[in-house]
Order: structure tokens, then sequence, then C-alpha cells
């Protein structure tokens, strides 16, 4: 699924990625090495902005980005993902890695025009589609891509759980 969702944001070197839901940290190092891989030099490297919402996990992803080596391409948030992180707005691709009930309004204001926000939508049952949403000329176009059991997103846009 990592490999399928990192496909699907067409990520390229030099991209700002914010991703919702750092888990172990694992999925923001795959992508790090995509945006800002180790054999180009820095001034053309992209940069990952994780959010996760349990502080354990966070904690756990960070440790985890720095033994991977990737503490200068990945920064892991402890916070509400469902709100995005407006601070370093406006990123060339979001990724979520939880399903949401809708695609939350803070991430397509956040979302670059041009940019793209790969996120799972559905209910907390573990059946949802995997959506991909284009930001053209300042309107979210939705792509239906396939579908998808993950865990619910929660916070301010996420599940009522």
């Amino acid at each position: 699924m990592v490999c399928i969702m990192n496909e699907a944001l067409e990520l390229e070197v030099g991209h700002k990625v914010l991703e919702v839901g750092a888990g172990s940290g694992w999925h923001a190092s795959t992508i790090a090495e995509i945006v800002a891989p180790s054999n180009v030099p820095r001034y053309r490297w992209g940069h990952v902005y994780t959010v996760e919402i349990i502080p354990e996990l966070a904690a756990l992803a960070k440790r985890n980005v720095e033994k991977a080596g990737f503490s200068e391409r990945v920064t892991v948030i402890h916070g509400d993902g469902s709100v995005g992180y407006p601070e370093k707005a406006p990123y060339d691709r979001i990724l979520v890695t939880a399903a949401a009930p809708s695609l939350p309004k803070p991430l397509a204001e956040q979302v670059k025009d041009g940019g793209q926000i790969v996120i799972p939508i559905g209910s907390v049952t573990f059946f949802q589609r995997l959506k991909r949403f284009r930001k053209v000329d300042g309107k979210i176009l939705e792509e239906d891509l396939m579908g998808v059991a993950f865990v619910p997103l929660v916070g301010k846009y996420g599940h009522k759980v």
C-alpha cells in the first residue's frame, strides 16, 4: 500500500509533502528518499512534514526517522493532522494514512494549485475508497483509485469515535 500511495502521489525531487499519520515514520522516510534523495545536492531537496496525533507514535516515528538517517529530510510533529500543518503550507503533495469521512477542508486549502492529495475516504468500519484529489485552477477534482481498509482518521476533521 505504501508503494501504491507513493506512486499515486506522483512525487518528484524537491516536493514539499505533508503526511497526516506518521505511524512508525517508515512511510515518511520512503517519501523523503524520493523528494530528497541522498544522491542529489541538498539545495534541490524537498521535505516531508509528518503529523501524528498519538504522542507515543510521534515519539516512535521521530526515533525511527533519526535511526534511518532521514532527520534532515523529515520533520515529525505531534498534533492533529486533520487540520493539516499550516505553518509550512502550501504543499506540493499531501498524503493521509487514515480514513477520513470526507476531504478535510484545511487540507484542500493547504495544497498548492497543481498539487495533489491522496487519502482514504469512508466509514470507520474498514472499507473505504482511496481517492486522489488534484487542485486545478483553485478547483478540487476527485479521482477514485481503489477500495482500501484503513484505521479511522481522528481529530477535528476526522471521525468522531
